[in-house]
């Protein structure tokens, strides 16, 4: 009689334990899908909205282009006044660039990665350029008319992002790509006299 006592608590403390052993791993189970519905939910907050990330690869786009037309200022402009320039677009918009590339990586943004066909057709023509004509050529087309582009698309973008990440990129990209502008503007106005 002893015996089956014992046999019963064992098998009661048996079964209590397979007991909690399962609801243990209902419990853990259930943390871990809320765990995971959190981590899924943050990770729909991080995917922007089509505006945000259109705004995101224009952002690249323009870094890209820039930073494609200074690396050949470099080599061909006569006037070191415009290798300057371009040296200042590359480190501005190099910068730029990688700012943009971070958050395009948190976000899960696929980014371009070379110039657009514009800026290549652009480059070719840059290229066969000589003497002045390069310096007057690269300022007319990448110090002034893109930077003017690129500051209406950033104030426009700007107005319509959602995303803070992004909103930061395109409010601290504004005034470098004004100041930009500003200084293109005064170099053809020099080079006008």
């Amino acid at each position: 009689m002893h015996k089956s006592k014992t046999l019963k608590g064992l098998l009661t403390v048996a079964a209590v334990a397979t007991m909690f052993s399962t609801v243990g791993v209902q419990a853990q189970t259930q943390t871990s899908a809320a765990t995971n519905g959190a981590a899924t939910q943050a990770g729909s907050q991080n995917k922007l909205s089509a505006g945000d990330e259109k705004a995101l690869k224009d952002m690249a786009q323009a870094n890209i282009n820039e930073v494609a037309a200074a690396k050949i200022a470099l080599s061909k402009a006569q006037s070191s006044e415009v290798k300057a320039y371009a040296q200042k677009m590359v480190d501005d918009h190099g910068n730029a660039l990688k700012k943009v590339q971070t958050v395009a990586q948190q976000k899960g943004v696929e980014l371009p990665t070379e110039p657009d066909a514009k800026h290549k057709a652009m480059a070719e023509k840059l290229e066969k350029q000589n003497d002045g004509d390069f310096d007057k050529m690269y300022m007319e087309n990448a110090g002034t008319k893109d930077h003017k582009m690129v500051l209406s698309k950033l104030k426009s973008d700007a107005s319509n992002i959602k995303d803070p990440d992004v909103k930061a990129l395109a409010d601290e990209h504004t005034p470098v790509v004004e100041q930009h502008l500003k200084a293109a503007e005064q170099m053809s106005m020099k080079s006008d006299k």
